[in-house]
């Protein structure tokens, strides 16, 4: 069982985004988040300049046995680096997933335009990243509960379905009326689907 609850953001950066549903987990673990140097109002750090820098991040952070609960974009940082460290990573948590596959096949709106219309300083190695993880979802081999909104322009259902046919031990949950940032803005409702998740209680 994970003694480390690794929440990872979206595009934003913001470690702050996921406390919400971290204030109300019953799961007795240490609790680290984790945010993007360079996005928005973060300082930058020397040694992040491109996705692979932050996925090193995360794998640093594996230390110990970890569940990892990630955001959009933070799910293909996620992705990249439970396969560096497999052997440490007991659960898995992907949230509106926003990129590692051809979202445009599945009418998913494209949000790179609007973040740098609204943050011109915004990394444009991570809006311009494109890579294609699909073959990396048949190894994940952690139980995965993945969490969709039905009212999420960026990552429809449809991603979230796509996901839950490829990752092995995957369990799909779709939240009412959610957005993209559901996660935080229906906190209520995620945090005792991750807590039944983390008790391997998930139906």
């Amino acid at each position: 069982m994970p003694s480390k609850l690794l929440f990872l953001p979206g595009a934003s950066g913001d470690a702050r985004f996921w406390l919400p549903v971290a204030e109300r987990l019953a799961y007795p673990a240490d609790k680290v988040y984790l945010e993007w140097p360079g996005f928005g109002p973060i300082p930058p750090d020397p040694r992040v300049n491109c996705m692979h820098d932050l996925v090193s991040l995360v794998v640093a952070a594996i230390d110990q046995p970890v569940a990892v609960i990630a955001q959009s974009m933070g799910s293909v940082i996620a992705v990249q680096a439970i396969a560096e460290k497999t052997e440490l990573v007991t659960h898995l948590v992907l949230a509106a997933t926003s990129g590692g596959m051809d979202l445009e096949s599945f009418g998913a709106h494209n949000w790179r335009p609007l973040i740098h219309a609204t943050n011109p300083s915004f990394p444009r190695w991570f809006s311009d990243y494109d890579e294609d993880l699909t073959p990396q979802f048949h190894s994940i081999c952690v139980p995965t509960l993945l969490l969709w909104g039905d009212a999420d322009p960026i990552s429809p259902v449809s991603v979230g379905q796509r996901l839950a046919a490829l990752i092995p031990y995957a369990k799909l949950h779709i939240v009412s009326g959610g957005d993209h940032h559901f996660a935080k803005t229906h906190a209520q409702e995620i945090a005792p689907l991750i807590d039944a998740h983390l008790a391997g209680h998930v139906e």
